[in-house]
Protein backbone atom coordinates (compact mmCIF):
# COMPACT_ATOMS: atom_id res chain seq x y z
CA UNK A 1 0.00 0.00 0.00
CA UNK A 2 1.36 3.01 -1.11
CA UNK A 3 1.78 5.60 1.95
CA UNK A 4 0.09 9.17 2.38
CA UNK A 5 1.46 12.53 3.48
CA UNK A 6 -0.57 15.08 4.41
CA UNK A 7 1.49 18.42 5.77
CA UNK A 8 -0.85 20.71 8.18
CA UNK A 9 0.13 24.21 9.33
CA UNK A 10 -1.26 25.92 12.25
CA UNK A 11 -1.84 29.77 12.23
CA UNK A 12 -1.85 30.46 15.66
CA UNK A 13 -0.21 33.09 18.21
CA UNK A 14 -0.65 30.73 21.26
CA UNK A 15 2.55 27.92 21.50
CA UNK A 16 0.68 26.00 23.73
CA UNK A 17 -1.98 25.33 21.35
CA UNK A 18 0.73 24.02 19.15
CA UNK A 19 1.76 21.47 21.43
CA UNK A 20 -1.61 20.44 22.25
CA UNK A 21 -2.66 19.79 18.71
CA UNK A 22 1.18 18.24 17.65
CA UNK A 23 0.03 15.34 20.45
CA UNK A 24 -3.88 14.94 18.86
CA UNK A 25 -2.18 14.41 15.50
CA UNK A 26 0.41 12.24 16.79
CA UNK A 27 -2.65 10.14 18.18
CA UNK A 28 -4.28 9.72 14.68
CA UNK A 29 -4.58 6.00 14.01
CA UNK A 30 -2.06 4.77 11.00
CA UNK A 31 -4.47 4.16 8.22
CA UNK A 32 -2.44 4.07 5.74
CA UNK A 33 -1.75 8.17 5.77
CA UNK A 34 1.18 10.14 8.24
CA UNK A 35 0.39 13.63 9.31
CA UNK A 36 2.51 16.25 9.91
CA UNK A 37 2.22 19.21 11.77
CA UNK A 38 4.39 22.91 11.74
CA UNK A 39 3.51 26.02 13.39
CA UNK A 40 3.79 29.59 12.69
CA UNK A 41 2.25 32.70 15.01
CA UNK A 42 3.90 34.95 12.20
CA UNK A 43 1.10 35.90 9.39
CA UNK A 44 3.86 36.89 7.47
CA UNK A 45 5.30 33.87 7.12
CA UNK A 46 1.51 31.86 6.93
CA UNK A 47 0.94 34.07 3.96
CA UNK A 48 4.08 33.04 2.36
CA UNK A 49 3.15 29.44 2.94
CA UNK A 50 -0.01 30.04 1.67
CA UNK A 51 1.14 31.25 -1.77
CA UNK A 52 3.58 28.79 -2.46
CA UNK A 53 0.89 25.66 -1.34
CA UNK A 54 3.42 24.62 0.96
CA UNK A 55 1.29 22.45 3.18
CA UNK A 56 -2.26 20.30 2.43
CA UNK A 57 -4.30 21.76 5.21
CA UNK A 58 -4.46 25.03 6.80
CA UNK A 59 -5.81 25.64 10.59
CA UNK A 60 -6.22 28.86 11.18
CA UNK A 61 -6.96 30.67 14.73
CA UNK A 62 -10.00 32.46 14.89
CA UNK A 63 -7.95 35.46 16.81
CA UNK A 64 -4.62 36.40 15.83
CA UNK A 65 -2.95 39.05 17.53
CA UNK A 66 -4.11 42.25 15.61
CA UNK A 67 -5.31 39.72 12.95
CA UNK A 68 -8.60 37.85 12.63
CA UNK A 69 -8.89 34.30 11.43
CA UNK A 70 -11.75 34.62 8.85
CA UNK A 71 -9.93 37.89 7.38
CA UNK A 72 -7.35 35.35 6.46
CA UNK A 73 -9.19 32.99 5.30
CA UNK A 74 -11.48 34.93 3.32
CA UNK A 75 -8.29 36.46 1.37
CA UNK A 76 -6.38 33.17 0.97
CA UNK A 77 -10.02 32.13 -0.69
CA UNK A 78 -10.43 35.09 -3.09
CA UNK A 79 -6.37 34.95 -4.11
CA UNK A 80 -7.20 31.27 -5.37
CA UNK A 81 -5.57 29.36 -2.07
CA UNK A 82 -7.01 25.58 -3.19
CA UNK A 83 -5.89 23.96 -0.19
CA UNK A 84 -8.44 23.43 2.44
CA UNK A 85 -8.46 25.98 5.62
CA UNK A 86 -10.32 24.88 9.06
CA UNK A 87 -11.16 27.64 11.61
CA UNK A 88 -10.07 27.16 15.18
CA UNK A 89 -11.86 28.77 17.77
CA UNK A 90 -12.26 28.93 21.60
CA UNK A 91 -15.41 28.84 21.70
CA UNK A 92 -18.90 27.07 20.17
CA UNK A 93 -20.70 29.75 18.58
CA UNK A 94 -23.25 29.22 15.60
CA UNK A 95 -22.36 32.61 14.43
CA UNK A 96 -18.67 31.78 13.57
CA UNK A 97 -19.35 28.93 12.43
CA UNK A 98 -21.62 30.60 9.81
CA UNK A 99 -18.86 33.48 9.29
CA UNK A 100 -16.53 30.97 9.13
CA UNK A 101 -18.90 29.33 5.96
CA UNK A 102 -19.22 32.33 4.31
CA UNK A 103 -15.83 33.52 4.44
CA UNK A 104 -14.71 30.00 2.63
CA UNK A 105 -13.35 27.88 5.44
CA UNK A 106 -13.95 24.01 4.90
CA UNK A 107 -14.65 23.31 8.25
CA UNK A 108 -15.21 24.34 12.08
CA UNK A 109 -13.30 23.23 15.16
CA UNK A 110 -13.89 23.99 18.78
CA UNK A 111 -10.23 24.08 20.82
CA UNK A 112 -10.11 21.08 23.26
CA UNK A 113 -13.28 19.95 22.07
CA UNK A 114 -12.56 17.56 19.55
CA UNK A 115 -9.98 14.20 19.04
CA UNK A 116 -7.87 12.29 16.70
CA UNK A 117 -10.36 10.70 15.10
CA UNK A 118 -12.56 13.92 14.84
CA UNK A 119 -9.22 16.21 13.59
CA UNK A 120 -8.63 12.86 11.40
CA UNK A 121 -11.99 13.22 10.02
CA UNK A 122 -12.16 16.96 9.42
CA UNK A 123 -8.72 17.08 7.70
CA UNK A 124 -9.68 14.10 5.40
CA UNK A 125 -13.50 15.95 4.76
CA UNK A 126 -12.08 19.49 4.05
CA UNK A 127 -9.40 17.35 1.65
CA UNK A 128 -12.42 16.12 -0.15
CA UNK A 129 -14.25 18.76 -0.13
CA UNK A 130 -10.81 21.16 -1.71
CA UNK A 131 -10.58 18.27 -4.59
CA UNK A 132 -14.03 18.83 -5.45
CA UNK A 133 -13.91 22.14 -5.59
CA UNK A 134 -11.06 21.95 -7.71
CA UNK A 135 -12.86 19.85 -10.40
CA UNK A 136 -15.90 21.84 -10.64
CA UNK A 137 -13.51 24.78 -11.16
CA UNK A 138 -11.43 22.85 -14.13
CA UNK A 139 -15.57 22.02 -15.37
CA UNK A 140 -16.12 25.41 -15.12
CA UNK A 141 -13.35 26.87 -16.89
CA UNK A 142 -13.78 23.58 -19.74
CA UNK A 143 -17.40 24.73 -20.23
CA UNK A 144 -16.27 28.53 -20.79
CA UNK A 145 -14.33 27.33 -23.49
CA UNK A 146 -16.25 24.76 -24.99
CA UNK A 147 -19.52 27.90 -25.20
CA UNK A 148 -16.62 29.82 -26.73
CA UNK A 149 -15.88 27.61 -29.77
CA UNK A 150 -18.93 26.45 -30.08
CA UNK A 151 -20.38 29.75 -30.51
CA UNK A 152 -17.57 30.45 -32.95
CA UNK A 153 -18.76 27.56 -34.48
CA UNK A 154 -22.21 28.49 -34.61
CA UNK A 155 -21.35 31.69 -35.78
CA UNK A 156 -19.34 30.71 -39.08
CA UNK A 157 -22.59 27.60 -39.43
CA UNK A 158 -25.01 30.24 -39.39
CA UNK A 159 -22.80 32.72 -42.18
CA UNK A 160 -22.46 29.16 -44.22
CA UNK A 161 -26.29 28.43 -43.87
CA UNK A 162 -27.25 31.99 -44.55
CA UNK A 163 -24.97 32.02 -48.20
CA UNK A 164 -26.86 29.23 -49.12
CA UNK A 165 -30.29 30.41 -48.63
CA UNK A 166 -29.14 33.44 -50.16
CA UNK A 167 -29.05 31.59 -53.03
CA UNK A 168 -32.63 30.05 -52.94
CA UNK A 169 -34.24 33.13 -52.13
CA UNK A 170 -35.51 31.99 -49.28
CA UNK A 171 -33.03 34.08 -46.30
CA UNK A 172 -36.22 35.90 -44.56
CA UNK A 173 -38.24 33.10 -43.88
CA UNK A 174 -35.09 31.19 -42.89
CA UNK A 175 -33.92 33.94 -40.49
CA UNK A 176 -37.31 34.01 -38.56
CA UNK A 177 -37.45 30.44 -37.73
CA UNK A 178 -33.76 29.82 -37.15
CA UNK A 179 -34.01 32.48 -34.28
CA UNK A 180 -37.72 30.96 -33.01
CA UNK A 181 -36.03 27.42 -32.82
CA UNK A 182 -32.70 28.17 -31.90
CA UNK A 183 -34.18 30.32 -28.87
CA UNK A 184 -36.44 27.60 -27.76
CA UNK A 185 -34.13 24.98 -28.21
CA UNK A 186 -31.42 26.90 -26.78
CA UNK A 187 -33.40 28.01 -23.47
CA UNK A 188 -33.74 24.98 -21.70
CA UNK A 189 -29.85 23.29 -21.59
CA UNK A 190 -28.66 27.28 -21.17
CA UNK A 191 -31.46 27.97 -18.40
CA UNK A 192 -30.15 24.30 -17.01
CA UNK A 193 -26.85 25.47 -16.97
CA UNK A 194 -27.06 28.32 -15.07
CA UNK A 195 -29.20 26.99 -12.60
CA UNK A 196 -27.05 24.49 -11.90
CA UNK A 197 -23.98 26.58 -11.62
CA UNK A 198 -25.58 28.30 -9.33
CA UNK A 199 -27.14 25.59 -6.68
CA UNK A 200 -23.35 24.58 -7.22
CA UNK A 201 -22.36 27.85 -5.51
CA UNK A 202 -24.44 27.13 -3.15
CA UNK A 203 -23.27 23.21 -1.84
CA UNK A 204 -20.08 23.76 -0.46
CA UNK A 205 -20.34 21.73 2.55
CA UNK A 206 -18.24 18.66 2.44
CA UNK A 207 -22.15 16.40 3.03
CA UNK A 208 -23.39 18.36 0.17
CA UNK A 209 -21.35 16.26 -2.34
CA UNK A 210 -24.18 14.39 -3.60
CA UNK A 211 -26.33 17.16 -4.66
CA UNK A 212 -23.14 19.12 -6.18
CA UNK A 213 -21.98 15.74 -8.32
CA UNK A 214 -26.05 16.21 -9.67
CA UNK A 215 -25.79 19.75 -10.95
CA UNK A 216 -22.61 19.06 -12.26
CA UNK A 217 -23.85 16.07 -14.52
CA UNK A 218 -26.89 18.60 -15.38
CA UNK A 219 -24.49 20.90 -16.76
CA UNK A 220 -22.79 18.08 -18.64
CA UNK A 221 -26.13 16.34 -20.08
CA UNK A 222 -27.09 20.53 -21.28
CA UNK A 223 -23.70 20.92 -23.00
CA UNK A 224 -24.50 17.48 -24.93
CA UNK A 225 -27.66 19.11 -25.91
CA UNK A 226 -25.91 22.16 -27.62
CA UNK A 227 -23.84 20.19 -28.95
CA UNK A 228 -25.81 17.93 -30.94
CA UNK A 229 -27.92 20.93 -32.19
CA UNK A 230 -24.85 22.86 -33.74
CA UNK A 231 -23.64 19.14 -34.71
CA UNK A 232 -27.13 19.29 -37.09
CA UNK A 233 -26.52 22.92 -38.38
CA UNK A 234 -22.59 22.40 -39.11
CA UNK A 235 -23.75 18.78 -40.90
CA UNK A 236 -26.55 20.73 -43.09
CA UNK A 237 -23.98 23.48 -43.99
CA UNK A 238 -21.47 20.92 -44.89
CA UNK A 239 -24.28 18.99 -47.31
CA UNK A 240 -25.80 22.04 -48.74
CA UNK A 241 -22.57 23.17 -49.36
CA UNK A 242 -21.08 20.26 -51.29
CA UNK A 243 -18.11 19.90 -48.84
CA UNK A 244 -19.51 16.47 -47.67
CA UNK A 245 -17.97 13.69 -49.69
CA UNK A 246 -18.74 10.26 -49.77
CA UNK A 247 -15.67 7.95 -48.33
CA UNK A 248 -16.60 4.06 -48.84
CA UNK A 249 -14.25 1.36 -47.42
CA UNK A 250 -14.45 -2.08 -46.19
CA UNK A 251 -17.49 -2.23 -43.15
CA UNK A 252 -18.66 -4.78 -40.83
CA UNK A 253 -22.49 -3.73 -40.57
CA UNK A 254 -23.63 -5.93 -37.99
CA UNK A 255 -20.32 -4.72 -35.51
CA UNK A 256 -21.51 -1.08 -36.73
CA UNK A 257 -25.15 -1.57 -35.49
CA UNK A 258 -24.54 -3.02 -32.20
CA UNK A 259 -22.16 -0.42 -31.46
CA UNK A 260 -24.50 1.89 -32.13
CA UNK A 261 -27.46 0.59 -30.40
CA UNK A 262 -25.08 0.34 -27.89
CA UNK A 263 -23.95 3.62 -27.63
CA UNK A 264 -27.69 4.55 -27.76
CA UNK A 265 -28.93 2.53 -24.59
CA UNK A 266 -28.61 5.72 -22.64
CA UNK A 267 -31.31 7.46 -24.49
CA UNK A 268 -33.63 5.12 -24.00
CA UNK A 269 -36.75 5.50 -21.52
CA UNK A 270 -37.72 3.25 -18.25
CA UNK A 271 -38.63 -0.16 -19.93
CA UNK A 272 -37.75 0.80 -23.41
CA UNK A 273 -34.55 -0.61 -25.69
CA UNK A 274 -33.81 -1.06 -29.09
CA UNK A 275 -34.38 -4.87 -30.81
CA UNK A 276 -31.75 -5.09 -33.26
CA UNK A 277 -32.56 -7.91 -35.85
CA UNK A 278 -29.46 -8.56 -37.61
CA UNK A 279 -28.68 -11.43 -40.44
CA UNK A 280 -25.73 -13.39 -38.17
CA UNK A 281 -22.78 -12.27 -36.87
CA UNK A 282 -21.34 -9.87 -39.88
CA UNK A 283 -21.99 -8.69 -42.70
CA UNK A 284 -18.99 -6.94 -44.76
CA UNK A 285 -20.14 -4.28 -46.56
CA UNK A 286 -18.58 -1.77 -48.82
CA UNK A 287 -20.06 1.59 -47.83
CA UNK A 288 -19.27 5.26 -45.93
CA UNK A 289 -19.00 4.18 -42.18
CA UNK A 290 -19.66 7.87 -40.75
CA UNK A 291 -22.58 8.89 -42.81
CA UNK A 292 -24.23 5.47 -42.20
CA UNK A 293 -23.90 5.96 -38.69
CA UNK A 294 -25.08 9.42 -38.61
CA UNK A 295 -28.65 7.72 -40.84
CA UNK A 296 -28.50 5.39 -38.11
CA UNK A 297 -28.55 7.52 -35.23
CA UNK A 298 -30.68 10.26 -36.36
CA UNK A 299 -33.41 7.56 -37.31
CA UNK A 300 -32.70 5.45 -34.07
CA UNK A 301 -32.45 8.40 -31.95
CA UNK A 302 -35.87 10.24 -33.47
CA UNK A 303 -37.90 6.91 -32.56
CA UNK A 304 -36.52 6.50 -28.99
CA UNK A 305 -37.82 10.33 -28.65
CA UNK A 306 -41.19 9.91 -30.03
CA UNK A 307 -41.84 6.46 -28.23
CA UNK A 308 -42.50 4.63 -25.04
CA UNK A 309 -42.23 1.03 -26.14
CA UNK A 310 -39.62 -0.28 -28.26
CA UNK A 311 -37.51 0.58 -30.92
CA UNK A 312 -36.98 -2.16 -34.17
CA UNK A 313 -33.75 -2.22 -36.21
CA UNK A 314 -34.02 -4.72 -38.90
CA UNK A 315 -31.30 -5.21 -41.21
CA UNK A 316 -31.06 -7.52 -44.10
CA UNK A 317 -29.07 -7.42 -47.83
CA UNK A 318 -31.79 -8.11 -50.26
CA UNK A 319 -29.41 -9.48 -53.01
CA UNK A 320 -25.26 -8.81 -53.11
CA UNK A 321 -25.25 -5.05 -53.91
CA UNK A 322 -28.41 -3.69 -52.52
CA UNK A 323 -29.06 -3.78 -48.42
CA UNK A 324 -32.60 -2.80 -46.65
CA UNK A 325 -32.49 -1.15 -43.21
CA UNK A 326 -35.73 -0.78 -41.32
CA UNK A 327 -36.16 1.11 -38.05
CA UNK A 328 -39.47 0.71 -36.42
CA UNK A 329 -40.98 2.69 -33.62
CA UNK A 330 -44.65 2.45 -31.85
CA UNK A 331 -44.66 6.29 -30.93
CA UNK A 332 -46.84 8.97 -31.82
CA UNK A 333 -46.74 8.89 -35.57
CA UNK A 334 -47.05 11.34 -37.68
CA UNK A 335 -50.29 12.82 -39.06
CA UNK A 336 -51.04 12.26 -42.41
CA UNK A 337 -52.03 15.79 -43.70
CA UNK A 338 -48.07 16.34 -42.80
CA UNK A 339 -46.33 13.45 -44.27
CA UNK A 340 -45.23 14.80 -47.41
CA UNK A 341 -42.98 17.77 -45.58
CA UNK A 342 -40.99 14.86 -43.18
CA UNK A 343 -37.88 15.43 -45.01
CA UNK A 344 -37.87 19.17 -45.29
CA UNK A 345 -36.16 21.85 -43.33
CA UNK A 346 -37.36 22.60 -40.21
CA UNK A 347 -40.27 20.37 -40.47
CA UNK A 348 -41.92 19.63 -37.03
CA UNK A 349 -44.95 17.33 -36.81
CA UNK A 350 -48.10 18.97 -35.43
CA UNK A 351 -48.16 16.14 -32.74
CA UNK A 352 -44.74 16.57 -31.54
CA UNK A 353 -44.45 20.00 -30.21
CA UNK A 354 -43.79 19.11 -26.91
CA UNK A 355 -40.62 17.56 -27.50
CA UNK A 356 -37.88 19.47 -28.57
CA UNK A 357 -36.23 19.17 -31.59
CA UNK A 358 -34.47 21.37 -34.21
CA UNK A 359 -36.50 19.85 -37.26
CA UNK A 360 -33.75 19.54 -38.95
CA UNK A 361 -32.73 15.44 -38.18
CA UNK A 362 -34.82 13.74 -41.64
CA UNK A 363 -33.72 16.38 -43.78
CA UNK A 364 -30.28 15.67 -43.08
CA UNK A 365 -30.73 11.94 -43.23
CA UNK A 366 -32.55 12.53 -47.09
CA UNK A 367 -29.84 14.27 -47.74
CA UNK A 368 -26.73 11.86 -46.46
CA UNK A 369 -29.35 9.06 -47.84
CA UNK A 370 -28.77 10.73 -51.38
CA UNK A 371 -24.98 11.57 -51.08
CA UNK A 372 -24.73 7.76 -50.56
CA UNK A 373 -26.76 6.75 -53.40
CA UNK A 374 -29.31 5.13 -51.32
CA UNK A 375 -33.50 5.75 -50.99
CA UNK A 376 -35.59 6.24 -48.00
CA UNK A 377 -39.16 5.91 -47.79
CA UNK A 378 -41.78 5.47 -44.57
CA UNK A 379 -45.05 4.66 -43.51
CA UNK A 380 -46.51 5.91 -40.49
CA UNK A 381 -50.06 6.12 -38.49
CA UNK A 382 -51.01 8.59 -36.03
CA UNK A 383 -50.63 7.31 -32.41
CA UNK A 384 -49.49 4.04 -33.99
CA UNK A 385 -46.29 4.96 -34.77
CA UNK A 386 -43.79 5.05 -38.06
CA UNK A 387 -41.33 2.59 -40.18
CA UNK A 388 -38.62 3.96 -41.98
CA UNK A 389 -37.34 1.90 -45.04
CA UNK A 390 -33.56 2.36 -46.15
CA UNK A 391 -31.94 0.95 -49.27
CA UNK A 392 -28.33 1.24 -48.88
CA UNK A 393 -25.84 0.36 -51.86
CA UNK A 394 -22.37 -1.59 -51.74
CA UNK A 395 -20.36 1.07 -53.66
Amino acid sequence: MIEQQISVLLIDDDEEDYLILREVVQDIPFRGTRYTVDWTPDIKQAWEAVKNAAYDVYLVDYLLGVHDGLSFIRRAVEEGCMQPMILLTGQDNPIIDEQAMLAGAADYLVKGRFDADQLERAVRYSMQHAKNMYEIKLLNEYLEKRVEERTKQLREAYQQVKQALDKEKELNELKSRFVAMASHEFRTPLSAILSSASLIARYDKTEQQPQRLKHVQRIQKSVQSLNAILNEFLSLSKIEEGRESVQPKPTDLVSLVQDLCEELNPLCKENQHILCKLPGSSLPWVQDERILKNILTNLLSNSLKYSDKEVELIMQPLDNKTLRIEVKDYGIGIPEEEQKYVFTRFFRAGNATNVSGTGLGLHIVKKYVDLIGGDISFQSRENQGTTFYLTIPHL
